[in-house]
């Protein structure tokens, strides 16, 4: 067995990797990862990007650059052009980014779950009764972001960014072991809220969550990165016209998006528990006009 195959099998441990990840100091491990992984050394990138290689199947083939000045540069890579189109289908909502699809469905009333059997409160990930009161019913959709994967994220749909509103919190580990252990989890993190109204008129929400490593997010129509040193205002009316597939912003290293879209919009044929989607493809589709 590979070097890579035993760290796997040893890290597939629920116990073993649960503690790894979550009992430790999570917020000074995620400050010294950002500073960490911007220092410009060709000795400490290759070193990095090595370990990363032993954790993750790390496919640079991709890339726009094939040189990297850091770490960070690395995991916040460009794509080659076109290697991402979005669905031109005008009923189709596409993914915002890749990922693997987790808990989707209806919501019920206000509440969604994070997996199985483990609820959460709309109010309690959002912090907006009026936003709350938008997404009533609607449906939800989970994609989390491993660490080896494309980690921009994109416009779904044309329209408009109204409101940003960053939430500070935890940075707990979102893999699927801390899903099961961590009550109410994508609600302790910390989190972007983007309100987004479509050119159609619907409201659709993307909530970017944080996590341990990653707690930054950068949002090119704020020109700011959001993370535990923002200070000032935590809330940014907008008024940033986008088109199906332009880039939003990115997370520095893996995470999660949640998707939160309107009652009459219905999920791809694709869409199914635990598969991979890339950004463009297919996600929700619209009502026919």
């Amino acid at each position: 067995m590979t070097i890579r195959g035993l760290i796997a099998r040893f890290t597939q441990q629920e116990d073993l990797n649960f503690l790894l990840t979550n009992r430790i100091p999570r917020a000074a491990l995620t400050r010294f990862m950002g500073w960490f992984s911007k220092i410009e050394n060709p000795l400490v990138r290759d070193f990095s990007i090595g370990c990363w290689r032993l954790f993750a199947d790390l496919d640079l083939s991709e890339a726009k650059n094939s040189e990297f000045k850091s770490l960070h540069d690395c995991f916040t890579r460009e794509l080659r052009p076109g290697l991402r189109p979005a669905d031109p289908d005008p009923n189709a909502v596409v993914s915002p980014s890749d990922g693997i699809i987790g808990a989707f469905g209806r919501i019920a009333d206000t509440e969604l779950f994070q997996i199985k059997g483990a609820p959460y409160a709309l109010l309690d990930l959002l912090g907006d009764p009026e936003l709350v009161a938008r997404h009533r019913n609607g449906i939800f959709l989970t994609l989390r972001l491993t660490s080896d994967m494309y980690h921009r994220f994109h416009a779904p749909y044309d329209g408009r960014i109204e409101q940003v509103t960053f939430i500070h919190g935890d940075v707990w580990n979102v893999n699927p072991i801390a899903l099961k252990r961590v009550e109410r989890l994508f609600c302790k993190n910390e989190r972007a809220v983007l309100q987004m109204r479509l050119a159609s008129g619907e409201a659709l929400t993307l909530v970017p969550v944080a996590a341990i490593l990653v707690a930054s997010i950068r949002l090119h129509f704020l020109d700011r990165t959001l993370n535990a040193q923002s200070r000032g205002p935590t809330m940014f009316p907008c008024a940033a016209d986008v088109r199906k597939g332009d880039e939003l912003g990115w997370f520095e290293h893996g995470s999660t998006i949640i998707v939160l879209a309107p009652e009459r919009f219905e999920f791809a044929d694709t869409v199914a528990e635990g598969a991979r989607i890339r950004a463009g493809e297919p996600l929700l589709r619209k009502p026919h006009s």
